[in-house]
């Protein structure tokens, strides 16, 4: 019997007179559900986050009715403890099915009520919870007091439900397209607060009218019991694409990896550039043009300056204090210390237990990094903001060629949620904004060596030290025509990012904080890529 048709079959594992409308007041059906059922249904699914950790109970921590004319849903706020004394929230939206055809593969338990045999399953399965949902954002009022609160932007007006399909396998969220138009992302790990991705969303594109990143349409928050406003939902725009910028960039630089064969480049007669350069097209030689392409450079500036109008938009509010720019400080500066501190200390005891994964230039690199240490800490120690000018921002937070969509040799940034392992009060920190720019560089660095690690074996005669040497090359180019435009596009905008030596100091931090953190990654899940982080390390400590 296939596990399909043995779910089929089951008898009830719960059965209760209660109806629908009233199943969660019922304490024997909780315990069932929370106990028995539920860990099982939720360590399976791809938006679970605590898969690495020893899942130890699970509690309700919330729960409130997703409804309309009659028909019922409820919203369940999970709390997940895990024996390693943390706790994460989830949301679960559920609904109970009697058609035993339906959503064979996402059934949570079988349950009889009153006599009627069926299934509790994630609601977000049902059409008719996906209708209703839109149907209460697009019917939203100015002024919502109630504990789930659902807003719409001027935007989305006089709009009408059509269709609804699920956009594609997502990590940590499930999101929703409506009408081929619209995307709810329904946020399944959960804070207690407003998600960022809601407030940089709103504030962007509502209050900015900044266009280069989906317009705002609508959310649902929860008000929980102690008065908490929790996002559930986020609407936006559709914005209809080629892609994301790193599928775009392996393309590109397949071309330009290629060119080394077919116009028989010399790697070791390349001109070379110093690291952090400030560039314009002007200033690359023609020998580099010929091998990369003008293409290329001109949509490197043209990101550039989408990132600069991003930057100068959230650094140019003065009256909401959530994003109005701040000077550095020293409490500001205590925070960043601890953060990057207990971080360094995470990786190098990581990488002192990996090293036996690592060969050639990674063990290497590796071994440079331990050599080094003391070097490293220093630097995230050095940090004497008494000496910095600058201004910081709420920023993007974890920027990088996959938040990135592609559009008519333009670009769109979305997915403002921020760096996954962070808190979410440490998302919601004012940063210097070259910290998106480090992101971005860093996002550039892999994209050049996965090009490599993707086809050195099939297409490209050079050998992996000379591909390597040719990529160093490139980053520099690629890194300097980047910050050439951006820093003359924040400049013109009277966005401080402080003076030419503060820049450079943040931006080798930056870039040091991401490598660092990049690090604990590639050695716990694709050992053979940490030479990329470990090769951002080297260049910073060697410059």
């Amino acid at each position: 019997m296939t596990e399909e048709a043995s779910i089929s079959s089951m008898k009830p594992l719960f059965e209760s007179t209660d109806s629908w409308e009233v199943l969660l007041e019922n304490e024997a059906f909780l315990k069932t559900f929370l106990s028995d059922v539920l860990e099982a249904y939720i360590t399976k699914q791809r938006w679970y986050g605590g898969k690495s950790s020893q899942l130890k109970y699970i509690e309700l921590a919330e729960y409130f009715k997703i409804q309309q004319h009659g028909e019922v849903y409820f919203g369940l706020i999970l709390e997940v403890d895990f024996v390693e004394a943390f706790y994460q929230h989830y949301f679960l939206p559920i609904a109970f099915v009697t058609d035993k055809n339906f959503a064979k593969n996402d059934r949570i338990l079988p349950i009889s009520l009153n006599n009627q045999e069926g299934y509790i399953i994630d609601a977000i399965n049902l059409e008719s919870f996906r209708k209703l949902v839109f149907e209460r954002i697009a019917t939203a009022t100015p002024k919502d007091t109630t504990k789930v609160q659902y807003h719409k932007s001027h935007l989305f007006h006089n709009k009408t439900y059509e269709s609804s399909r699920f956009m594609g396998l997502e990590q940590s969220n499930t999101s929703i397209v409506y009408n081929e138009k619209y995307v709810l992302k329904f946020f399944r790990r959960i804070f207690a607060d407003k998600n960022p991705d809601y407030e940089m969303s709103r504030f962007l594109s509502e209050k900015k009218e900044f266009k280069n990143t989906p317009s705002y349409l609508g959310s649902i928050n929860l008000v929980d019991s102690e008065d908490t406003n929790i996002t559930i939902g986020l609407m936006q725009e559709m914005i209809p694409n080629e892609g994301d910028a790193w599928d775009y960039m392996l393309k590109e630089l397949h071309i330009v990896f290629s060119n080394l064969e077919s116009k028989k480049i010399d790697i070791d007669k390349l001109p070379n550039t110093e690291l952090f350069q400030r560039l314009t097209i002007e200033n690359i030689p023609p020998q580099i043009i010929d091998w990369v392409g003008l293409n290329l450079f001109n949509q490197i500036k043209t990101l550039a300056k989408r990132t600069a109008e991003m930057h100068i938009t959230l650094g140019s509010e003065f009256e909401e204090t959530a994003f109005t720019p701040a000077h550095y400080n020293g409490d500001y500066t205590v925070w960043l210390k601890n953060k990057m501190l207990y971080q360094f200390q995470n990786r190098l005891n990581i990488i002192e237990n990996s090293l036996d994964k690592l060969d050639g230039l990674a063990s290497t690199l590796a071994q440079e990094f331990l050599d080094k240490k003391n070097i490293i800490r220093k630097r995230f120690v050095d940090f004497d903001w008494t000496k910095l000018k600058g201004e910081r921002i709420r920023v993007h937070g974890d920027y990088h060629l996959g938040q990135v969509l592609v559009k008519d040799n333009d670009f769109y940034i979305l997915d403002f949620e921020g760096e996954p392992e962070s808190t979410i009060r440490d998302r919601k920190v004012k940063q210097p904004p070259l910290k998106d720019v480090a992101g971005l560089f860093r996002s550039f660095h892999y994209a050049i060596y996965a090009t490599i690690f993707n086809h050195s074996k099939t297409h490209y005669k050079a050998t992996q030290g000379d591909l390597f040497k040719a990529s160093e090359v490139l980053y520099r180019y690629i890194t300097g025509l980047f910050l050439g435009t951006y820093v003359t596009e924040t400049q013109n905008a009277n966005l401080n990012l402080g003076y030419n030596q503060e820049r450079i100091f943040i931006l080798k931090y930056c870039l040091l904080e991401k490598a660092v953190y990049e690090l604990g990654y590639e050695l716990n899940s694709r050992p053979q890529w940490a030479v990329i982080p470990l090769k951002g390390i080297s260049n910073i400590i060697n410059h």
